[in-house]
C-alpha cells in the first residue's frame, strides 16, 4: 500500500467535503496557511497517485495541489 498527502488550494470553503467523495481518499480536512485542505489517500501502485491528483485537480475551484509520498 502507497499513501501520499495531496495539499490543496481552493477559495472554495466545503472543499475538503468534495474530497472526500474522489476513490482512494480516505482523509480530508481544511487547513490554514498556504493551502486550504489536505487529502490523504492510499493506493496500490505508486503509479495511481496521478490519476488521483488528476481528478482532483478538475473539481470546480481546485486552483492548485502538491503532492508527498510517504516514504518508508
Amino acid at each position: 500500500m502507497v499513501r501520499a498527502i495531496i495539499l490543496v488550494r481552493s477559495p472554495k470553503k466545503l472543499i475538503s467535503a468534495r474530497l472526500m467523495k474522489v476513490n482512494n481518499v480516505t482523509d480530508s480536512f481544511p487547513t490554514s496557511g498556504q493551502f486550504d485542505a489536505v487529502a490523504i489517500i492510499e493506493v496500490d501502485e505508486l503509479i495511481k497517485i496521478k490519476d488521483i491528483t488528476t481528478q482532483i485537480q478538475k473539481i470546480n475551484g481546485v486552483e492548485r495541489t502538491e503532492t508527498l509520498v510517504e516514504v518508508s
